[in-house]
């Protein structure tokens, strides 16, 4: 007897060897030639509406695991809200201008000026993205992710690029542009400024220094203190402990803080008899660490009575005063702060304050102007040893050690950015209340997990005004004129950016470049000049609110949901936060759901800038 015989076993058409290897593919292709998702979309046309809108990857490199990860959790979703009775299309989309592709384009035809003119490498980049979206697809499309593969977004294309210029319009009409000379983060490998989402921080080993800044009239120091011309014969000054003293040729100030208690301490250094001024809480770790010998307090008062004081630039010819800033804490140095206006937020803003000069001594190559005294062409972070030498010359360097701390770097190239004031533009998150409106806008949507609200609404509440200025070539430009002398905007700028819109639709982004643009524009080129700063890439794809959801028939706004990885509270959900808010006054989305990140043996992130990522079709 044949005992499988008498069992009663369930019949199926499945093959009991899965050989998904060879099957899988057939069936893929068998969904799409039946057209499943067009079908899907005419199934449940008359069902509710709930959008999971796509965050655009970046078309450059073939898909990794965490491009995997992403795709089928979105899967997931979708197919979950179709069982779950309701029409949910899915858009996929990619992100295709800026510099990664500008750099693989470079490899390939030159740098724009020198073997190639701009009009042809943009078009290169362009079909340099396009290769790598059909690159992509196949491998989404191979993981049997279902979506509207054969008409997705892309940020490249000509309606695209036309609503971003009408988007930033929309901004500009809420008030919320701004001009201006402002620090930034600067790459000097780009050659561009960059997006607070374009850094991110690592260890970096500089010079830790203390330096010495002479007081000019030594008696009205001493006199501050309550010390007598009489009981103190040496040197007396302010000295500042700083990480960056390449930023010391540009320094204008030293800062202390009005409500700090400071003291005078007396004592011998480099074999001279010298007073400092130092914050009383940081007293101790400033003796030991410039070596002061028979230290002794010769008095204290707080920082305010030594505003204006004039100190010497501790290797130029030019004074400078003490200011006073709330920024300055007691957390470590010495309770002054080297003030660098061109080369600080915080030293901008009490700048601005005190009027001081804006010294940016630095070119976008990183290397110092023709014109800088004693470090002309030096490239900056090779200058530091030689900025110290100069110093010990000058007999005001107390102390120098290697110190490890963190430093914001190009999530790119890697390299270590530096902060140079330069012409930018802006979208103000005060000016319009854009700040206030943001976290509102944030309490209003459902954060899965719970902590994803605490950490964007913190980034939002410390964040600076979002440059959305790129000197760079690859890119949607800012489509403004400025007047020639005054650098006021054209008085027609909406309508005019709006016509632009026009004309990119049918000619692309070329047009804006073009010599004739002002004749179709009727714009007096005499009087008039246009910008040639390219978009930010994360406002490209942070207005996908407006050119996605807004202009498809399947889609509107605000979407249901919005998934990404936990990277993203600092990029796409806040740039698509921001700019929907500046527009619209609301988030863009309902909920939004944040996912880890697939990581090698070693416990890294998989990333192609790190080399470490893995084939999901392998």
């Amino acid at each position: 007897m044949d005992y499988k015989d008498t069992i009663n076993l369930p019949k199926t058409a499945f093959k009991m060897k899965a050989n998904l290897a060879n099957r899988e593919p057939g069936m893929v292709q068998a969904w799409e030639e039946a057209g499943l998702y067009r079908r899907i979309q005419e199934e449940t046309s008359d069902r509710p509406l709930w959008i999971l809108h796509d965050g655009p990857p970046y078309a450059n490199g073939d898909i990794h695991m965490g491009h995997a990860v992403n795709k089928i959790l979105k899967d997931m979703v979708v197919k979950s809200r179709l069982m779950a009775g309701f029409r949910s299309p899915y858009v996929p989309g990619w992100d295709c201008h800026g510099l990664p592709i500008e750099l693989q384009v470079e490899k390939k035809v030159g740098k724009v000026g020198h073997k190639v003119d701009a009009r042809s490498f943009r078009q290169h980049c362009r079909d340099y993205a396009e290769r790598q979206i059909d690159l992509q697809r196949t491998g989404f499309r191979r993981m049997g992710v279902i979506g509207d593969w054969d008409d997705p977004y892309t940020t490249k294309s000509f309606v695209y690029e036309a609503d971003m210029i009408r988007a930033l319009a929309r901004i500009i009409e809420g008030g919320h542009l701004l001009q201006g000379a402002k620090p930034v983060n600067w790459c000097f490998d780009c050659g561009s400024a960059l997006a607070e989402a374009e850094i991110e921080y690592r260890d970096k080993t500089s010079p830790a220094i203390d330096v010495m800044f002479e007081v000019v009239d030594r008696e009205a120091l001493l006199a501050a203190f309550g010390v007598a011309p009489s009981d103190f014969a040496g040197t007396a000054g302010i000295p500042i402990w700083t990480t960056t003293p390449w930023t010391l040729p540009a320094n204008e100030a030293v800062a202390l803080h009005a409500g700090l208690e400071y003291v005078l301490i007396g004592g011998e250094a480099s074999g001279r008899q010298v007073a400092l001024v130092v914050a009383r809480e940081l007293l101790g770790p400033v003796v030991d660490r410039i070596g002061l010998e028979g230290a002794r307090e010769l008095g204290s008062a707080p920082g305010a009575a030594l505003e204006h004081l004039e100190l010497r630039h501790p290797f130029y010819d030019r004074l400078v005063p003490v200011i006073l800033g709330d920024h300055v804490t007691v957390e470590a140095g010495t309770g002054a702060v080297h003030t660098a206006p061109g080369h600080g937020e915080e030293d901008f803003a009490v700048g601005q304050v005190y009027g001081l000069p804006v010294t940016n001594p630095v070119g976008a190559d990183g290397r110092y102007l023709d014109d800088v005294e004693l470090f002309a062409g030096e490239m900056v972070w090779a200058a530091n040893d030689h900025v110290l030498d100069v110093m010990r010359e000058h007999g005001t360097l107390l102390h120098s050690e290697p110190f490890e701390h963190s430093y914001p770097h190009c999530w790119r190239h890697k390299s270590p950015t530096a902060f140079r004031v330069t012409p930018q533009w802006f979208i103000s998150m005060e000016q319009g209340g854009l700040r206030a409106q943001a976290l509102d806008a944030i309490g209003s949507v459902r954060w899965v997990p719970g902590w994803g609200e605490e950490r964007i609404a913190g980034m939002v509440a410390n964040r600076p005004d979002w440059c959305i200025s790129r000197q760079r070539t690859w890119g949607v430009p800012i489509t403004l004129f400025v007047e020639r002398q005054s650098g006021e905007l054209h008085p027609d700028t909406l309508p005019l950016m709006r016509r632009t819109a026009d004309l990119v639709v049918q000619h692309g982004i070329d047009c804006w470049y073009e010599d004739d643009i002002y004749r179709h524009l009727g714009v007096d080129e005499q009087q008039y000049e246009r910008v040639t700063d390219i978009l930010d890439v994360w406002f490209d794809s942070g207005v996908s609110h407006r050119c996605v959801l807004d202009e498809r028939n399947e889609l509107e706004r605000p979407a249901q949901m919005y998934l990404e990885g936990s990277d993203q509270h600092r990029g796409w959900f806040q740039s698509s936060l921001l700019s929907s808010v500046a527009m619209h006054g609301v988030a863009p989305y309902e909920q939004v759901l944040t996912h880890g990140f697939v990581v090698d043996a070693e416990g890294r992130k998989m990333s192609k800038s790190q080399g470490n990522v893995v084939s999901p079709i392998k």
